[in-house]
């Protein structure tokens, strides 16, 4: 008896696969609730920052508020809505633990950072906030080079995270009427 060989078929066609594929992944994260940042609405068109304006963090604030919200950056008070007064920006470096030869085993890093938001004509919106980040660095003596490094950039995501804490906070303004 002969076997009668079955035709193949052609394969799905791979766009139609991966577009599959791609819902399939996506799937697990519908299911946990995750969904994009997307645009945040501020309770006021234009805000002005009343910083140095030439600091790193007021530049990085500047760059969220513009990118991350519908709001616009003044660059005169009297043209702004709301004023972000900065009353202050702390780093600090504290020692947590020693090693039994006396030498620094641990550091934990420190950020404090407070604010406020008034109108122009000084009313307040937003009372004195503050809000405090703490990241904690292990050190070692012959890891000197990579351990600043390190420092470099857990300083760097601290400030970060506070602009986006700032930035909920903000969200979160309930305006008075007026």
């Amino acid at each position: 008896m002969l076997k009668q060989e079955m035709p193949v078929s052609a394969p799905a066609n791979p766009s139609r696969r991966s577009l599959l594929l791609a819902a399939a992944a996506a799937l697990p994260l519908a299911a946990c609730g995750f969904h994009l940042r997307g645009v945040r609405d501020l309770p006021f068109q234009t805000l002005y920052i009343n910083s140095n304006r030439y600091s790193e963090l007021t530049a990085q604030l500047r760059r969220a508020i513009e990118a991350q919200t519908t709001s616009k950056v003044a660059d005169d008070i009297k043209a702004a809505d709301a004023v972000l007064d900065i009353t202050e920006n702390r780093t600090e470096k504290v020692i947590l633990s020693l090693n039994s030869a006396g030498r620094v085993r641990e550091y934990q890093l420190r950020q404090r950072f407070s604010f406020r938001v008034r109108t122009p004509t000084n009313e307040e919106i937003a009372p004195v906030a503050t809000i405090e980040m703490r990241r904690d660095l292990t050190f070692n003596d012959s890891d000197t080079l990579a351990k600043q490094e390190e420092e470099q950039l857990l300083l760097a995501e601290m400030q970060s995270d506070v602009i986006q804490q700032l930035l909920r906070r903000l969200q979160a303004i309930k305006r008075k009427p007026a």
